[in-house]
């Protein structure tokens, strides 16, 4: 069974940082990643990245330069750190695991509120 267990969400001011965390149990992961919905809006791909040795990465235009993707393959964990946020980062962020079959598991979400 899949289990996902996320957190490192919160509220931050403009121009802080959060470091998401999401552990994966139950299979191995091809692709992590972490998608976000903020209210009103459709879910979107914020980041991916491979378990390939290169760990090929995705961003979204809107956090390039602001977000890093990394993952761990010995704790089966995917992080993304997020600097310099902004109000229109606020989200509720999913984290979003594909495994070698073609399954999707998702997380049950964190909160990232922006806000001075």
């Amino acid at each position: 069974q899949v289990q996902l267990v996320e957190s490192g969400g919160g509220l931050v001011q403009p121009g802080g940082s959060l470091r998401l965390s999401c552990a994966a149990s139950g299979s191995i992961f091809s692709t992590m990643g972490w998608y976000r919905q903020a209210p009103g809006k459709q879910r979107e791909l914020v980041a991916s990245i491979t378990r390939t040795s290169t760990g090929n990465t995705y961003y979204a235009d809107s956090v390039k330069g602001r977000f890093t993707i990394s993952r761990d393959n010995a704790k089966n964990t995917v992080y993304l750190q997020m600097n310099n946020l902004k109000p229109e980062d606020t989200a509720v962020y999913y984290c979003n695991v594909e495994d070698y079959i073609g399954n999707y598991y998702w997380g049950q979400g964190t909160q990232v509120t922006v806000s001075s």
